[in-house]
Formats: structure tokens, C-alpha cells, sequence
């Protein structure tokens, strides 16, 4: 059984939003760099996409007050990841109805973001007892 340290886990819910947001200016400079104003824009759009539904569920799971029994923060976790999906359609929606992006941009960013996320809770498992390293 493992136990999770709540300062720790905001820290990292902390770090993974500042991280995607970095990667969003990075990627809308990239975009800029190869392809224009239109791609920039619309890279740091799709970054600010799954920036906000990270940043969302992550005030919602650790917003509130700290403690509660483990079907409690299991529950948080469960509707902050619908809060996320919520979010991160709307946006999608409000954006592609509103404005005039790079779809590719704007898609690429979002999922070169996204991929922060499952890379920093991959690195924050705990290892498995008895899992070997390598091939």
C-alpha cells in the first residue's frame, strides 16, 4: 500500500499546468518560426486547450479543503477528470466555431501538451517492487 503525500501531489499538479503552459510557448514559437502568425496562434490555442483542463481539474481535486477518506478524494479525482473532458470540449468547440485557426497547428499543440501530463504522472508512479529495469 502506498501512500499519497498531499503537498507533494499539488506540487506536481502545480508543476504539470506550468509545464504544459511552457510547452504551449514553445510550441506556438515553434510554430511561428516555421509557419506564421495564423500557426503560432493557433499552436498556443490547442496548448492553452489542454493547459485550462488540466489547470481545472487540478483546482477542483486539490481547491478544497485538504483530508477526507479515500472514496472522497477518489470522487474528486473522478469528476476533476470530467471537469477536464468539459473543459477541454468547450473550448474546442467555442474555438473552431469562432475563430479561424491551423487546425494541424493548434492540434499538434494540444497533443504535445497533453503528453506532458501522462509523462509527469508516469514519472511520479512509484516503481514496482521486483520490476526490472530495461529490456
Amino acid at each position: 500500500m502506498s501512500v499519497i503525500d498531499l503537498p507533494q501531489a499539488r506540487r506536481l499538479a502545480c508543476s504539470v499546468v506550468l509545464g504544459q503552459a511552457a510547452v504551449s510557448v514553445i510550441a506556438a514559437l515553434c510554430a511561428w518560426t516555421l509557419v506564421g502568425r495564423v500557426a503560432a496562434l493557433s499552436a498556443l490555442i490547442g496548448g492553452g486547450i489542454a493547459t485550462a483542463g488540466s489547470l481545472a481539474m487540478a483546482a477542483l481535486v486539490f481547491g478544497g479543503t485538504a483530508g477526507g477518506d479515500a472514496r472522497r478524494a477518489l470522487s474528486a479525482f473522478y469528476l476533476g477528470e470530467a471537469l477536464k473532458l468539459a473543459v477541454v470540449a468547450v473550448l474546442f468547440v467555442v474555438v473552431l466555431k469562432v475563430m479561424t485557426v491551423a487546425p494541424l497547428a493548434m492540434f499538434a499543440a494540444f497533443a504535445v501538451t497533453l503528453l506532458v501530463y501522462w509523462i509527469a504522472l508516469l514519472s511520479a508512479l512509484p516503481r514496482m517492487p521486483g520490476a526490472r529495469g530495461g529490456a
